[in-house]
């Protein structure tokens, strides 16, 4: 008889949040919409638990136009009024403006001629990396990532929200070394790349 599986030590036994560990996290996200949702929800996350955000993922879905950068930048103050009232996300004001704004600096990307997905990729080379050692807040790449962000006018992106962005769309394997998921994940991730490219 097999013994239950080992998971990240984060992990609780929610239903929904073992699902997420088990098929989502770690794994490599190269979909411009799927990229920018988990931006959003992981500056969403900031103060709270990440399965409340889970929690709370479809209604985001719903409010921001299934992420669609384009649609989202056109949303004005009363589509903030309206979230604002909306209680199937944070109703945090300065989160719901933050993404309103993001979207249009990922706008901005695109109209300097720069590919959002590649040019997030570009701070690990294009390639996902394999973390050792015990799981950090933040590293070198995502202090990067961060200010560079930051400088390309994103809100809600310090540091630990990237580096959590980067464990989740799998450009950091970042599950624990006895995990059942790491080797898979690390597997999966063994012929992926994006070129690299820079700003």
């Amino acid at each position: 008889m097999c013994g239950p599986l080992t998971r990240c030590h984060w992990v609780t036994q929610d239903p929904e949040y073992l699902d997420y560990h088990d098929t989502e996290w770690g794994v490599p996200v190269t979909d411009e919409h799927s990229l920018f949702e988990c931006l959003t929800l992981e500056g969403a996350q900031a103060g709270l638990s990440w399965l409340t955000i889970l929690r709370k993922r479809e209604g985001y879905r719903r409010a921001f136009a299934a992420f669609d950068p384009a649609r989202v930048a056109r949303f004005d103050s009363a589509d903030v009024e309206r979230l604002v009232g909306d209680a199937a996300i944070v109703r945090h004001r300065g989160k719901i403006e933050a993404t309103i704004g993001n979207a249009r600096a990922w706008l901005a990307l695109h109209e300097r001629g720069i590919d959002p997905v590649v040019w997030l990729w570009s701070f690990v080379d294009g390639y996902p990396r394999q973390a050792t050692g015990p799981t950090q807040s933040s590293t070198a790449a995502s202090e990067q990532m961060s200010r560079a962000l930051q400088r390309a006018g994103f809100r809600f992106v310090g540091s630990t929200t990237c580096h959590a962005f980067m464990q989740a769309t799998g450009m950091v394997n970042d599950h624990a070394e006895a995990c059942f998921r790491r080797a898979q994940v690390a597997q999966s991730a063994a012929s992926f790349s994006l070129r690299k490219s820079a700003p």
